[in-house]
């Protein structure tokens, strides 16, 4: 008997159909799958394996290439990219790849080698070594008579000085720029308490000197003759170097003992009270240091008023005693809950090299009738660094000579010309390079090269971004000239002048003719003018080019006093001057040889105009005032220039 054809036979008819069909499939790709994987493993038996050394090789490629990636990925912006060709190199250019490198500079504070400074006495360092070089810029002779340079003075600053200008110019990172909440406050003058303070524990000494540099630095900027530090002879004998004479140190009063203390103070007849001193600000109290307090007498009785800061250097009858770690984080024994301080600390060396700095800034005055030094007006709040840099004073550069070669031009904004176009520098540490090398011709070894970029880090924590910073130059320089522009023989990195010109270079090789030419010298003179395009690296910071900066300019300034003193038109002489002058408006023997012409001529009204304005330059830029008047100079000041 037949079943009858129903809705529900159709069903598992189509269902019955269906899995037949897809297991017929899936067989067939089971089938077809099992024959590739026989035919791939054939293949891969006969595939030769690579070498140790080309396995090595592509491990290296790889993991350069997933760093720069993640480096990208993280940052949102390559820290390599290349500067456009147009503009090769950066008004401040940095490196952000070397912020993980170390935490010399951060919001808080400097790290140096021997110390710590707070942020604000680091950026006073810095305008006290800028000062430095202003100084040596306004004092300079140009073109002796007897045709012999003098430049003792261009000796570079203590490297404590240049490893603090190197972190103040160096970008801060983002997770620094604000500061962390576990710091401790920086200790400045006014935040030291009243009465006395026993410095204990390993790092008192050195705290010690911190409060004597910090209080120094402070008193330059805020003057106040009734506020000055003291310091007992033993108590700066245990501080200070030989090499440090207290005495010569700017607001600095040195005692015999604790008993002479009153004797030395301005306003010991008739000092403040106790409510008087708590209503004046902190850093007008003067700031003793000794090496015991006073048990008993006028002295202890002055000290227990709370008229001064005692830094006492024993634990022996203080008011407060402060122990003092290595890195200047202080913690007060008998008040756990305290909340304590990070005190500039320096050892002996470092506090050396800044004292040494600070009193070339700042010497005494000689004169007859000059102000003390306490008395002057106060400095800005804020202290202005002076920068070395005046920019280029000329517009359009010498032609470019095709030579085949390189053409390295570091006289203004540095620039590396291949047939006339520029080649993009990718880094600042391989700027710096390029410039380091061309200022010092015979080359630098590694250790010079990491100290000048990279001073005061550790250099063992820099030799491979050396490396990797002169591998990327001499890719750059080979792709570009296609020649070995960079060589290193005898450990010693150089620039090859077979392969690449450099007009620093060219200028010492003018200047050096011009100082010994016999027979028309003028032209030679001229040659050198003509060949100065401007500061060496104009608008860098790098603390290291200062020397080579000012040794520089001065051969400018003496290829125009030369050309000036040989002038016999008086009015062409003067345009010889203020030429001079404006490639360095702070050299005084210029502006006194221009007040002389114009004196000769009877130009007295713009005579007594460029002393004037000379006077107010030298102000601004924190320097006293020079001997410069019309009709005269003072006694004691170079004679004036005339024909």
């Amino acid at each position: 008997m037949k079943q009858p054809l129903t809705e529900h036979t159709l069903t598992v008819a189509v269902t019955a159909t269906a899995w037949v069909i897809w297991l017929m499939l899936a067989v067939t790709v089971t089938v077809r799958a099992a024959a590739r994987a026989r035919a791939a493993a054939g293949w891969l038996r006969k595939l030769p394996l690579p070498t140790p050394l080309q396995a090595t090789a592509t491990g290296v490629a790889g993991a350069a290439a997933l760093s720069a990636g993640a480096q990208t990925a993280v940052t949102g912006t390559a820290a390599e990219d290349p500067l456009p060709a147009t503009a090769p190199t950066l008004d401040h250019p940095a490196d952000t790849d070397t912020a993980h490198l170390t935490n010399v500079g951060d919001a808080n504070g400097v790290e140096v080698p021997g110390g710590w400074l707070p942020r604000e006495t680091a950026e006073q360092v810095a305008a006290a070594a800028g000062l430095v070089w202003l100084r040596r810029r306004r004092a300079y002779q140009p073109h002796p008579p007897d045709g012999a340079r003098d430049d003792a003075d261009l000796a570079p600053l203590p490297a404590t000085v240049t490893t603090v200008q190197t972190a103040l110019t160096a970008p801060t990172s983002p997770a620094t720029a604000t500061g962390t909440a576990h710091h401790q406050p920086a200790g400045s003058i006014a935040s030291l308490p009243p009465g006395r303070i026993a410095l204990t524990g390993p790092g008192a000494l050195d705290a010690a000197r911190g409060i004597l540099v910090t209080t120094v630095l402070t008193r330059l900027r805020h003057p106040s003759p009734a506020a000055p530090l003291v310091i007992t002879r033993t108590a700066a004998t245990m501080l200070l170097s030989p090499d440090i004479s207290p005495q010569e140190l700017p607001g600095v009063r040195v005692i015999d003992n604790a008993e002479a203390l009153i004797a030395s103070s301005p306003a010991a007849e008739d000092g403040p009270t106790r409510e008087e001193t708590n209503r004046s600000a902190a850093s007008d109290r003067p700031v003793v240091i000794l090496e015991s307090s006073p048990q008993s007498g006028p002295v202890a009785a002055a000290l227990t008023a709370g008229t001064a800061t005692a830094i006492i250097l024993s634990a022996a009858n203080a008011d407060a005693i402060w122990h003092v770690d290595a890195a200047g984080h202080t913690v007060d024994p008998r008040h756990p809950n305290w909340a304590g301080l990070r005190l500039c600390v320096l050892d002996p060396a470092a506090a050396t090299d800044l004292l040494t700095v600070i009193t070339q800034a700042h010497p005494p005055d000689t004169r007859p009738g000059a102000v003390p030094r306490a008395a002057t007006a106060a400095a800005p709040e804020r202290p202005l660094i002076p920068r070395q840099t005046t920019g280029t004073h000329r517009i359009h550069p010498p032609p470019h000579a095709t030579t085949g070669r390189l053409d390295l031009r570091v006289l203004g904004e540095p620039t590396l010309l291949a047939d006339g176009t520029p080649v993009p520098i990718r880094r600042n540490a391989a700027l710096q390079v390029l410039v380091f090398l061309a200022v010092h011709s015979d080359g630098a070894t590694t250790g010079q090269l990491v100290e000048a970029i990279w001073s005061g880090l550790p250099a063992h924590r820099l030799t491979g971004r050396l490396y990797t910073t002169l591998s990327d130059l001499r890719s750059t320089l080979r792709a570009a000239g296609g020649l070995a522009a960079l060589s290193h023989t005898d450990n010693r990195y150089r620039l090859n002048p077979a392969h690449l010109d450099v007009d620093l270079w060219r200028l010492r090789t003018l200047a050096a003719h011009a100082a010994t030419a016999l027979t028309n010298p003028a032209a030679a003179w001229q040659a050198v003018v003509d060949a100065y395009t401007g500061d060496l690296a104009a608008r860098h910071p790098w603390p290291w080019l200062d020397p080579a900066r000012e040794a520089t300019r001065r051969y400018i300034l003496d290829a125009y006093a030369a050309l000036a003193a040989a002038e016999p038109n008086p009015r062409r002489a003067l345009e010889l001057l203020q030429a001079g002058i404006r490639v360095d408006p702070l050299n005084q023997a210029l502006h006194q040889r221009a007040i002389g012409v114009l004196t000769a001529l009877g130009d007295h009204d713009n005579a007594t105009e460029l002393a004037d304005t000379y006077a107010q330059r030298l102000t601004a830029a924190g320097l006293a005032p020079a001997n410069v008047h019309h009709p005269g100079l003072q006694a004691g000041a170079e004679p004036m220039y005339g024909r």
